[in-house]
């Protein structure tokens, strides 16, 4: 009795997908096969879905494609912003545990950090502008009109020298201030993975800068109307 050509070609397949699977060190039946119905009824194995094939490969450890993993580059964005923010906060609170003066000040300061991390988590272009605003205006504040980042450098820069550390309420103004640049990068970045981007954003990044500039000053003056000296201060900017 001769073999149908049909099952000559099952028995061929059978035979062919064994030897494969013995030679790549996989289980036989841990990849399914995508079929197309031939007119006599039977049907003959003829390609490989793309995830069932990253299934089998991953569980046999000898092949994983990138897409099988999550985006790691999108995500870098969200995690400067994530790291730059909390640790900013930080700050603000350990500089309020010093001076019970300033508490009110930087609890409604943090409050536009908070909003940047969420906004950003959720790949909203205004928490990139509310964070590049922030973040920006305290970077460019404590550069050009107020000498509290170049303070903390001094303090580092003894502590590393003498081993002694004496005004750690002015050290902590570098990790504050590379905090913020920390946001200001994931911003920038996350911005340019909005998948579609206008010339309209630049005027809402105009007003997500003056509405954040307004809320800070606005803070300033209902808790510590002695810091309104920046604002001036900022419109001629100098190096100490």
């Amino acid at each position: 009795m001769i073999a149908s050509p049909d099952l000559l070609t099952v028995f061929s397949v059978r035979f062919l997908r064994f030897a494969v699977f013995e030679r790549a060190g996989l289980a036989e039946g841990s990849l399914v096969l995508e079929r197309e119905p031939r007119a006599s009824g039977l049907s003959a194995p003829t390609s490989y879905s793309h995830s069932t094939k990253l299934r089998a490969a991953n569980k046999s450890g000898t092949f994983v494609h990138p897409s099988s993993y999550p985006d790691v580059v999108s995500k870098a964005s969200e995690w400067l912003i994530v790291a730059g923010g909390c640790v900013f906060i930080s700050m603000l609170g350990l500089s309020a545990y010093w001076e019970p003066d300033i508490r009110w000040l930087h609890f409604f300061q943090a409050w536009m950090y908070v909003a940047t991390i969420v906004l950003a988590h959720r790949r909203n272009r205004w928490g990139y502008f509310i964070g590049f605003s922030a973040a920006g205006l305290w970077i460019y504040a404590n550069l050009f009109a107020t000498t509290f980042f170049f303070n903390g450098l001094q303090q580092l820069s003894h502590w590393v020298h003498t081993g002694r550390l004496e005004r750690a309420d002015l050290l902590i103004a570098v990790p504050a201030w590379f905090s913020n640049l920390l946001v200001v990068i994931g911003c920038v970045w996350g911005y340019f993975q909005v998948p579609t981007r206008s010339l309209r954003d630049a005027g809402r990044l105009l007003v997500s800068f003056a509405l954040t500039t307004g809320f800070f000053a606005l803070d300033m003056a209902l808790f510590q109307p002695r810091y309104l000296g920046l604002f001036p201060r900022m419109l001629h900017p100098h190096l100490p």
